[in-house]
């Protein structure tokens, strides 16, 4: 799963319809996106067209679906739009509305997918970033005794558990078992209510575009004339009755298991704000948007921390790339200045190298004597000559040139480096080599912890 390419769609879609709660027209076009930007909502209908990242820590509430808000500008009910994006392993796509509230369609995300299809996907350059689940992760809503749990597994897999209680909808499971069968199996469940829920909000005005072709009617308690009435007025129906199965018969079941499987794509659409991919199980007892999108803030916490400090493991047991001779082959530097013992990778965009620190080195002669500690400028000089192999093995005669540093930026030392020590260092390109210029992202590491971090600047020059 962890090779494949980023995808978005090839060409511009739109849909239109109205949404569940505002009963507001609304037209929505899925648009193509670089790599890496992920899922961002675009409201064309404000001033200077904002746009919100499809980010949990968004998320302001969860009445009636996962609802975004960035500075003033909101988004409601978006997981069945993301839920389509994921499902059909789209990465990149901006999508446009011209009101709050993406259509409701159906109240499923059928209409999405198929319209994401009709666009086309396509394959983009750089890798999709997926994170593998190493641990049990979980999060529990004490309240409702609702739980979302995540365990490793070799691909993203969902099933969610629903127990209503109610002697009409009680016990449902589902599960995917993978991404390529949600069309099938996931994208066509729609959304459901009860009646209960319903009558407190029509009293309240809330449900305006629910004609009742998007949502199934769990009838759980008798119905007076009167809400008969306003049912029939609500969804412009002449006459509603109640089905054996205890469903209002404005539509048929699609799955008998529809509620759990709606719940299901539920999962599916919050957990697109964690604005990762995701290797592993996920299990959910009693989802809700409460509880799933705590869940996903809790995991891209979990994420963006493991990111911080991912530290690369490397066998140095085995024989280097580049030993200390074919080091200096390559590099004019000389001890007491040469500051890496080993290279261990190289390719055409990162590096990997290695240095000993010990106490004879030079400069704890006169760095803090009786408190040895590496001087910091030589960790970014050592980064610094790390990256020096990889731009010089881009010219046939390396010895003829020298490296001049240009700049450096967001230079961070998070950690002493003391006697003793095993340095790693990463060196991977943020641009391609142009003109025998190097731009690239450094990290050094030591004791499993990230120890220094610069994003540096080098220029090869011809020394003869």
């Amino acid at each position: 799963m962890s090779n494949k390419k980023q995808r978005t769609i090839a060409k511009e879609v739109t849909l239109s319809g109205v949404g569940l709660h505002t009963g507001e027209n609304v037209t929505m076009k899925f648009i193509p996106a670089p790599e890496n930007h992920g899922y961002a909502f675009k409201r064309v209908d404000l001033e200077g067209e904002p746009i919100i990242e499809a980010d949990a820590n968004y998320v302001v509430n969860t009445q009636r679906g996962t609802n975004l808000e960035k500075r003033g500008v909101k988004i409601q009910t978006s997981e069945h739009v993301l839920a389509a994006l994921v499902g059909l392993e789209i990465d990149n796509v901006l999508i446009e509305l011209d009101s709050p509230e993406p259509p409701i369609m159906d109240g499923s995300s059928k209409f999405f997918v198929e319209a994401l299809e009709k666009a086309g996907v396509v394959e983009q350059v750089a890798d999709r970033d997926v994170y593998v689940v190493k641990e049990v992760i979980s999060f529990k809503d004490e309240a409702t005794g609702s739980e979302i749990t995540i365990i490793p597994s070799d691909d993203y897999q969902v099933t969610t558990m629903v127990d209503f209680g109610t002697k009409i909808l009680g016990t449902q499971n589902a599960t995917l078992e993978r991404l390529s069968d949600f069309k099938t199996e996931i994208s066509s469940a729609r959304t459901f209510s009860f009646l209960h829920e319903l009558e407190m909000l029509l009293e309240n005005g809330l449900i305006k575009g629910g004609d009742l072709n998007n949502a199934i009617v769990y009838v759980d308690k008798e119905i007076s004339d009167a809400t008969m009435k306003k049912l029939e007025k609500a969804f412009n129906k002449k006459k509603l009755s109640i089905k054996p199965n205890g469903i209002l018969d404005n539509l048929t079941l699609h799955h008998p298991n529809e509620a759990a499987r709606h719940k299901l794509l539920d999962v599916i659409g919050d957990l697109a704000l964690i604005g990762s991919r995701i290797q592993g199980k996920v299990i959910a007892n009693k989802p809700g948007h409460f509880v799933n999108t705590q869940f996903a803030k809790k995991l891209s916490k979990i994420i963006k921390f493991e990111k911080r400090n991912n530290v690369p493991q490397y066998d140095l047991n085995q024989p280097p790339l580049m030993d200390i001779h074919k080091i200096m082959e390559v590099l004019p530097h000389r001890p007491p200045f040469l500051l890496i013992d080993r290279i261990i990778e190289l390719s055409d965009t990162h590096v990997v190298g290695m240095k000993n620190v010990t106490m004879n080195e030079d400069f704890f002669i006169g760095h803090f004597p009786g408190a040895p500690v590496m001087p910091g400028v030589l960790q970014v000089e050592a980064m610094a000559q790390t990256g020096g192999i990889l731009v010089l093995s881009t010219v046939p005669d390396p010895e003829n040139y020298l490296t001049f540093f240009m700049k450096m930026d967001n230079v961070k030392f998070k950690q002493k480096v003391l006697p003793g020590d095993t340095l790693i260092f990463h060196c991977s390109l943020i641009t391609p080599i142009r003109r025998g210029i190097c731009h690239m992202q450094a990290y050094a590491y030591a004791n499993n912890k990230l120890v220094c971090e610069a994003e540096l600047m080098a220029q090869i020059v011809k020394s003869k």
